[in-house]
């Protein structure tokens, strides 16, 4: 009877329980928690006796020897971060230069005219001279009742001190602007000729770049393209200057 009684009983279905994932299959932001990234071999790409074959023997300083090849693409890197720094601050300052150094020659060539005689404004003033002197005669007035003029086509002229200023500050200031300009300009020309190396073994090209890297050291090239900033700041300065005593 007791068998009986168990088959007789409903068999439960079976229900499929979840079973908690180990804690070894959790991520958090992508990494594994039981910290098996942190035992990862890290990737050298800069292991050039890994990325380069070796050299055969007695050729480790031939002209397509691994040490000239390492060189030619640290050199790349290297190069490529520098002229490209240069040559932005190259273009920027000289776009501001051109378009500066034609705003400061408009007003130098206005001011410039301080600097010689008015001989428009003498020929209005001794003309009107010359008409009072005829209506003084016509009316029967003494001649000598019409007032001198002020400008005289014998006197030396000597400009004001203040327009002599403007204008030396200005002349410096345009001056300034066209050695930052004809600098850029230059040094952009020496930054294409440096970076284009001729074709050939891996050794010619090393040896080439190194000559030019030490000419470019030599020339203080660098230093030059840092400082051409302030001079465009002194010639800004300047004209800021000039334009206050205007």
């Amino acid at each position: 009877m007791a068998e009986a009684d168990i088959s007789e009983k409903p068999v439960l279905a079976e229900r499929s329980i979840p079973v908690a994932h180990d804690a070894a299959d959790k991520h958090f932001f992508g990494l594994k928690q039981d910290g098996s990234h942190l035992n990862a071999q890290p990737v050298f790409t800069d292991d050039y006796e890994r990325r380069l074959p070796p050299d055969p023997i007695y050729q480790e300083t031939g002209p397509n020897a691994r040490v000239w090849r390492a060189y030619d693409e640290e050199a790349a890197a290297f190069d490529g971060v520098m002229v490209g720094q240069s040559r932005d601050g190259l273009d920027v300052m000289l776009v501001f230069a051109g378009l500066f150094s034609a705003v400061v020659t408009s007003f130098l060539v206005q001011v410039s005219q301080r600097l010689q005689a008015d001989f428009v404004e003498m020929s209005a003033v001794l003309l009107y001279e010359l008409v009072s002197v005829q209506q003084s005669i016509s009316n029967g007035l003494p001649v000598g009742n019409v007032s001198a003029s002020t400008p005289n086509p014998d006197q030396k002229f000597e400009p004001d001190t203040i327009d002599v200023w403007i204008n030396g500050l200005w002349a410096v200031s345009l001056t300034c602007s066209l050695v930052v300009a004809l600098a850029a300009v230059l040094i952009k020309q020496w930054l294409h000729h440096y970076a284009s190396l001729p074709s050939g073994t891996p050794g010619l090209r090393s040896h080439v770049r190194q000559f030019r890297f030490m000419g470019m050291e030599q020339w203080r090239v660098r230093v030059i393209v840092g400082m051409l900033p302030l001079i465009m700041h002194i010639s800004l300065a300047l004209f800021l200057i000039g334009l206050i005593l205007f």
